[in-house]
């Protein structure tokens, strides 16, 4: 599997919201201001070659839909992030957090219970 580029993770954010849709259908969701038609579908071609993308024709007229799941793909993304920034340490990620990125203690609450209850299930 290949990591997205930002215009084609952008896209498939819109299809796996959507689960099928038309080129249109896409540009309605990009915010303003809005690529052009042949932008967004040369976008989805690329996804298509990439094999994230499938598609029913219906005479010229392609309604496309995602051939890989959002949670599989962010799997993949994570497992990179976590090699490659991280040096494949989940503690490194979760005090970077932690640490860099300001968690209320709310959440770090809810951080607790998730790993409570994975320990309890492991």
């Amino acid at each position: 599997m290949k990591e997205l580029t930002k215009a084609e993770e952008q896209v498939m954010q819109i299809l796996w919201d959507l689960e099928r849709a038309f080129v249109k259908d896409v540009i309605e969701q990009l915010p303003e201001p809005k690529p052009a038609y042949t932008t967004v579908s040369t976008i989805i071609r690329i996804l298509e070659q990439k094999e994230f993308v499938g598609y029913k024709a219906y005479g010229k007229t392609h309604e496309y839909f995602p051939l890989v799941s959002k949670d599989v793909y962010k799997k993949f993304i994570t497992k990179g992030l976590l090699k490659d920034y991280f040096s494949g340490s989940l503690k490194n990620l979760v005090s970077h957090f932690a640490e860099k990125e300001k968690i209320d203690v709310k959440e770090l609450d809810e951080i607790l219970k998730i790993i409570e209850q994975t320990k309890k299930k492991k």
